[in-house]
């Protein structure tokens, strides 16, 4: 795993939430759930904005029935 270290002005006040919401158990660790939730939230709009653009659809043969027999085996 690559780690970069990196100095960030960054108000005490938003600090304080980052802490009291992520409960890591250093700053670090802390602002690494932060990003990761943030990355991860910005990942689920970016796919449901391509699922918007071209909706799935179900194959015109789908059936239920044949599903419940396919995963009985």
């Amino acid at each position: 795993m690559n780690r970069m270290k990196v100095t960030a002005i960054i108000s005490d006040n938003l600090i304080s939430e980052i802490k009291r919401y992520a409960k890591g158990k250093n700053l670090t660790e802390s602002l690494t759930i932060v990003l990761k939730e943030w990355l991860a939230s910005k990942r689920i709009k970016e796919l449901n904005g391509i699922v918007r653009e071209s909706p799935l659809e179900f194959n015109k043969s789908f059936s239920a029935e044949k599903i419940r027999e396919i995963n009985r085996k």
